[in-house]
């Protein structure tokens, strides 16, 4: 099963201001639709308040440690562990291999150990922001795809479709769980 961890970045590393993306770039939102679509996707609470609703087509899966939290039409998760046990388990209802992890920080920094992709959407532009994707391991990635978009009209920036495959093997004890 694998974990592909799916992130818009800006040049500066930011992936968030406020809570909220800080770019429009609709053709970005066709790309993650088109890729999650009929999978399961790993989020954590804060990305979910973001969007403010289930993903349609795909179960979403928020990893939050407020027990008390709940919201119809999603799964609920202690912990990432927990999430991608979940994950595995509507991966293979699906009939896919693939379960991806959609943000935010934390969530990235824990799934980018597990992760046997990455699809990065590299948005050319530097914004403010207090949200940032951690650093991308030239020695554990390996960029395996990379298509340049020009911006359409609604977008604001152009960017880049970039996928990274992992280059070594790194201790995955939560994949052998996922």
């Amino acid at each position: 099963m694998d974990i592909v961890v799916l992130a818009a970045v800006a040049e500066n590393g930011v992936i968030g201001r406020g809570n909220t993306l800080p770019w429009r770039l609709k053709s970005d939102m066709r790309h993650f639709r088109g890729a999650t679509m009929d999978r399961p996707v790993v989020m954590g609470r804060k990305t979910y308040l973001s969007i403010g609703k289930p993903l349609k087509g795909r179960t979403t899966i928020v990893v939050s440690r407020d027990r008390a939290f709940a919201a119809p039409g999603v799964l609920v998760a202690p912990d990432l562990d927990a999430a991608l046990a979940a994950a595995r388990g509507d991966a293979l209802r699906r009939g896919t291999d693939e379960i991806f992890v959609a943000g935010g920080a934390d969530i990235y920094a824990q799934a980018l150990p597990l992760a046997a992709r990455l699809v990065i959407t590299e948005v050319h532009k530097h914004v403010d922001g207090n949200t940032h994707f951690p650093d991308i391991d030239r020695k554990v990635w390996r960029e395996i795809a990379r298509d340049e978009c020009a911006p359409a009209p609604e977008d604001e920036a152009p960017f880049a479709l970039v996928v990274y495959e992992r280059a070594i093997a790194a201790g995955m004890s939560r994949t052998n769980a996922a």
